[in-house]
């Protein structure tokens, strides 16, 4: 495992831990102690504060800051003999990083990983940052000296000091009391269409992607993949057929999955690029950046129709199948960038090298397609592979060529030091990866993809569930860790997604079951919206409740969407009107900063829409799978589809939209619905394809405009 130096034999506090990265710094010098109430005790018996690092795995200035600090003798007797030192994987406890990463942003304008917190014994924050290098570079100072200078604040300024930590908590507290302050006129289109005419003028025109200042982009500002941006264009250009929200879509996922940042051999998208060509990536590799990633590829496969959208999605897919699942079904979280303690070396090529795997003459081809070059695009003249010149590939005759020297290729590379994997299972990050394995069977039905979105729901309910409530982290036979507000959210979704995709009634239920749990266990009864952690936990310096889109669309937004999709099967009105209480919460956000929210925006313009319901009568699952083939080839995001069969009973007492809905003549039938009124039922396939194609317009028309 990446990090750890088993050379010293006195482990610390994190040996028994789980999460791979506190373990790797269980034999540091440093005498680290997981977030718990041991720590909090010794820091106020002691009167001590405390040095919070937070990271993760697969983090590379994590490594960094690890070998240059914390495993110093000399850094780790400071810390030892004037701080408690708590570590804590941001993954595993993302409610602690908003927490700190909030309170660090308000005192130093920055903020990422690693963390850097002080804290006084009660858990509030006066002073932090990142990383901090051994000594002064950048205008950092060098870390011990900053321990020092902490060290004579806190015994000759302690006043000051507690004062401070008092304001900065109150400030992280008040950044999450979201109240209902929007007027119900304002949650309309106009916000869908103010977040679009920013997004325009974000765009990158020459490479796609998305970005505040593409004039000074360098090195130091990279480029993100963005799905949600991607997921709100394409709903856009579904309601309104605003040809420029398709373009921006089609350019930026061509530009990146020809560019470095995608995996050209194995598959699976990195981090980010560090360049706005999408050329040289982060290589670490993410869950929840694949997942989302992959929906996106599918999605605009439905709208456009381009193979190449879908084969990038099946090869993202392929790649999590080979290498991110677990034998008993479910995901492993990310895959780290370093490899021999090099970052990228795993990924990277010499003409030399791939010549000496192929010849001379395949070796040519391959180095003319990917753009390997004696000079390298990446250190020490090596070369990130990317579609430098896209018609050698159109060559009959390179074709086959190209496709035969990339599995030779993917062999050599695997026998490489490999990147380390961390292999704890979260529920939310899973959650999303089956929604896109769920999606990619809807749309390319490849039965793997099926089987493997089964097979990881099972895992979670069966390993991931306590006394009726989610735990958010397995690994090594323990689950542990209370879920979040994401991993509710997330986890609903998946389940619809399972169903739509499986027609098995079992997940809708639980579906229902864990909707219901999360309203009681998350919903902010004073002021709408759900809190990100269960409210009141007692080790919490503040509350969580945002609808913030970042990497991870936030548990807000994801709810927002689920309630959305149970309304439209069920009519419960109050599920209806906790999803406007939603919009309602955070619509000031929505309004002031729609491009952060939008994830939030797929969900209200689901609002704003008349759902398409569709009812699938038929006596075999087979048969209403073939219906649901001609669905998937449509993007139609704002529907549900529900399967019933002549005596399920107790499915109709859930949902009654299906009441009375019977195969005629014994024949497959189709009910299309809006506000529980259907259209004449479908038996002809032929007639269902005709009225698919037309169905988008009518409903478009008759969507709402305002709350």
């Amino acid at each position: 495992m990446h990090g750890i130096d088993t050379r010293r034999r006195t482990t610390n506090a994190l040996i028994n831990e789980k999460s791979p990265y506190l373990l790797q710094h269980a034999y540091n010098p440093v005498n680290w102690y997981p977030w718990r109430e041991e720590a909090f005790r010794r820091a106020k018996e002691e009167d001590k504060p405390i040095f919070l690092s937070i990271g993760y795995s697969t983090c590379h200035w994590c490594h960094v800051m690890a070998r240059e600090s914390f495993e110093n003798e000399q850094t780790a007797e400071i810390l030892n003999a004037n701080f408690v030192c708590i570590k804590v994987d941001r993954e595993e406890r993302p409610d602690l990083d908003a927490i700190y990463m909030k309170a660090v942003q308000m005192m130093a304008s920055t903020g990422g990983w690693p963390l850097s917190v002080f804290l006084t014994p009660d858990l509030k924050p006066f002073y932090g940052g990142t990383y901090f290098p051994p000594e002064p570079r950048h205008g950092l100072p060098a870390f011990n000296d900053l321990l020092h200078t902490i060290v004579n604040f806190w015994r000759d300024k302690r006043e000051q000091i507690e004062q401070n930590s008092e304001q900065i908590t109150q400030l992280v507290r008040n950044s999450y009391l979201h109240k209902p302050q929007a007027e119900a006129e304002k949650i309309s289109v106009d916000l869908l269409d103010n977040a679009y005419e920013q997004l325009v003028l974000q765009f990158d025109s020459s490479y796609g992607g998305f970005g505040a200042d593409l004039a000074a982009w360098s090195v130091k500002n990279p480029k993100f993949p963005l799905p949600s941006y991607l997921s709100f264009l394409l709903r856009y250009y579904h309601r309104t057929q605003e040809e420029f929200a398709l373009k921006m879509v089609t350019k930026t996922l061509y530009a990146m999955a020809e560019g470095g940042i995608f995996d050209q051999l194995g598959g699976g998208f990195h981090r980010y690029s560090t360049d706005k060509h999408w050329l040289v990536p982060h290589f670490e590799k993410m869950l929840y950046d694949n997942a989302l990633l992959a929906r996106v590829y599918l999605e605009a496969y439905q709208v456009t129709g381009e193979p190449f959208f879908a084969q990038t999605a099946t090869e993202t897919l392929d790649w999590v199948l080979r290498e991110m699942t677990d034998s008993k079904g479910g995901f492993y979280s990310a895959v780290d960038a370093d490899s021999g303690g090099v970052e990228g070396a795993f990924y990277v090529w010499s003409p030399t090298e791939i010549k000496s795997v192929l010849g001379e003459e395949q070796g040519e081809v391959l180095c003319r397609y990917y753009g390997v070059t004696p000079q390298g695009n990446f250190e020490e003249k090596k070369s990130v592979l990317h579609v430098a010149n896209p018609t050698e590939g159109l060559n009959k005759d390179t074709a086959g060529i190209l496709n035969q020297s990339k599995q030779k290729l993917l062999e050599v590379r695997n026998r490489r030091i490999r990147p380390a994997t961390d292999d704890k299972i979260i529920t939310g990050w899973n959650s999303l990866m089956i929604s896109a394995f769920a999606l990619g069977y809807q749309v390319v039905r490849d039965r793997r993809f099926l089987k493997a979105a089964t097979s990881a729901t099972q895992f979670i309910l069966n390993n991931l569930r306590k006394d009726g409530q989610l735990l958010r982290r397995y690994r090594d036979r323990e689950a542990s860790i209370l879920g979040t507000l994401e991993d509710y959210a997330s986890l609903i979704a998946a389940l619809l997604d399972v169903y739509e995709a499986s027609f098995d009634s079992k997940w809708l239920r639980e579906a229902f079951q864990l909707n219901d749990s999360m309203m009681k266990l998350f919903w902010d009864k004073a002021n709408g919206g759900f809190f990100f952690n269960r409210y009141g936990e007692p080790e919490l310096p503040a509350s969580i409740k945002e609808a913030y889109d970042g990497p991870i669309p936030s548990g807000n937004s994801i709810a927002a969407q689920n309630l959305l999709r149970l309304v439209a099967l069920t009519g419960d009105e109050e599920l209806r009107i906790r999803a406007k209480d939603l919009f309602l919460t955070f619509g000031e956000q929505l309004e002031q900063n729609p491009v952060e929210h939008t994830q939030m925006l797929c969900a209200l313009d689901f609002y704003l829409s008349s759902p398409m319901q569709v009812v699938i009568a038929s006596q075999k699952r087979e048969e209403a799978q073939a219906c649901a083939v001609e669905i998937s080839r449509h993007f139609l995001p704002n529907k549900v589809i529900v399967f019933t069969r002549s005596g399920d009973g107790e499915l109709s007492s859930l949902i009654p939209l299906i009441k009375d809905k019977v195969p005629i003549q014994g024949n497959p039938t189709v009910y299309i619905c809006e506000h529980y009124m259907c259209k004449t039922p479908i038996t002809n396939m032929e007639d269902f394809r005709r009225i698919l194609k037309t169905f988008k317009k009518s409903f478009i028309k008759n969507a709402l405009r305002r709350i």
